[in-house]
């Protein structure tokens, strides 16, 4: 299997993962959770959103589970936030729908994820290509990157 910038970055930081790769199209977090074997309830989306202050967070839900908007703006003091547009996602965060991770972004955003999370000894996210996934720890996660908890979905 190829190594994704991810996984590089996983190595880099000594950090054991597994890895899962279902094909090279990008197919709905619940279709991936099913090929892959895995519950859905572990399986992670990361989402970008922005403000009207113009700041911008990523948000890191279970994908049987949608965002609440609401609930996601209150969690980072702002009024409201919105997905910003596809075609956006690449220059703002090198990572292409369907393989955005919350590893290796090109700049570090607010990072938040699902408090059900914690709940697990490991979760799957994104490998930052579309068709890969990594299993790590929430601990382990928070070694690269700086992340709250919260009630998001």
């Amino acid at each position: 299997m190829d190594k994704t910038n991810v996984m590089r970055i996983l190595d880099k930081y000594k950090i054991s993962y597994n890895t899962y790769h279902y094909g090279d199209s990008a197919i709905p977090g619940n279709e991936v959770a099913k090929v892959i074997g895995i519950d859905p309830n572990r399986v992670f989306k990361t989402l970008v959103l922005t403000s009207k202050s113009k700041k911008n967070y990523v948000f890191i839900v279970p994908v049987n589970k949608e965002l609440n908007l609401i609930k996601a703006a209150k969690l980072v003091g702002e009024k409201n936030v919105e997905m910003i547009p596809q075609a956006q996602l690449l220059p703002l965060t090198g990572y292409v729908h369907g393989g955005c991770s919350p590893i290796g972004m090109k700049k570090q955003f607010v990072t938040n994820i699902h408090h059900t999370a914690e709940e697990y000894e490991t979760i799957v996210f994104s490998a930052g290509k579309v068709g890969y996934q990594v299993e790590i720890s929430l601990e382990n996660l928070r070694k690269i990157i700086k992340i709250g908890v919260g009630d998001i979905v």
